[in-house]
């Protein structure tokens, strides 16, 4: 705990064997208070290594319900158990979980109510291996969300994210997609109740046993990102009100 506030990471998993175990033994347990691992019934020993880590909450879905589907379960469980910060850690070590404390801090003193880790701020992404043509793609879906939503974050894309219990209670994630794009739409979602979201630098790496998606999920996500991104426009603007802010 920080200032008796309940900290959970929670782990979205697919085919995290070769990564999760060194990923977990750098999570600073002196601080967090549950560790929950969702395996979005993976193909490989996911499941089994998390056992044997004696990871303190493991859920394991039957079906593949996709990235968004998994993140669900991770929020759902981590409010059941009473957090009130929540920090999405993805298991394939792109991301390092020696953060946690400075983005947990921040929440519990009531800085932010949602801290991001960015790739973006210094040279951290192409630095650690980021593909060129997905740093390319990145700023300019970044700065055509910043114009389109109006905020100013530096990228839209991290997969790093920590919450205060009280930012995922008032917005509606169920409602989003199961799939990739849930991450920007629980952007728009946040922006759009009024709350801030900080973001700090964030080294990565980017190895072969790091997840992942493919050229052509990456093109179906960039128009995705696109289409939410108008969808919050419209919204802004008292046009038209998505679900997603209903």
């Amino acid at each position: 705990m920080i200032n008796n506030k309940r900290i959970a990471v929670v782990l979205p998993a697919y085919n995290a064997e070769q990564t999760l175990e060194q990923t977990y033994q750098e999570i600073p347990m002196d601080i967090v208070d549950d560790v929950i691992l969702v395996d979005d019934n993976s193909l490989d020993s996911t499941f089994e290594v998390a056992n044997k880590l004696g990871i303190g909450h493991i859920i394991k879905h039957s079906n593949n319900l996709g990235y968004g589907g998994n993140q669900k379960s991770c929020y759902n469980k981590a409010l059941d158990l009473g957090a009130d910060i929540v920090i999405m850690l993805h298991p394939d070590y792109q991301y390092t979980p020696k953060l946690i404390q400075s983005m947990a801090y921040l929440i519990a003193n009531d800085v932010y109510p949602v801290v991001f880790g960015s790739r973006i701020l210094g040279k951290g992404a192409l630095k650690g291996g980021m593909p060129i043509y997905k740093y390319i793609a990145n700023r300019f879906l970044t700065l055509t969300q910043n114009l389109m939503i109006g905020q100013k974050l530096s990228e839209y894309h991290t997969g790093y994210r920590a919450f205060s219990s009280v930012v995922l209670k008032k917005i509606k994630f169920e409602n989003n997609s199961n799939d990739f794009i849930f991450d920007n739409e629980i952007i728009s979602q946040i922006f759009y109740a009024g709350y801030e979201i900080a973001e700090i630098t964030c080294p990565t790496k980017y190895f072969e046993e790091a997840s992942s998606i493919n050229f052509t999920r990456s093109m179906k996500y960039g128009f995705g990102v696109l289409s939410v991104s108008f969808k919050h426009l419209l919204a802004r603007i008292g046009v038209f009100t998505s679900k997603l802010y209903r």
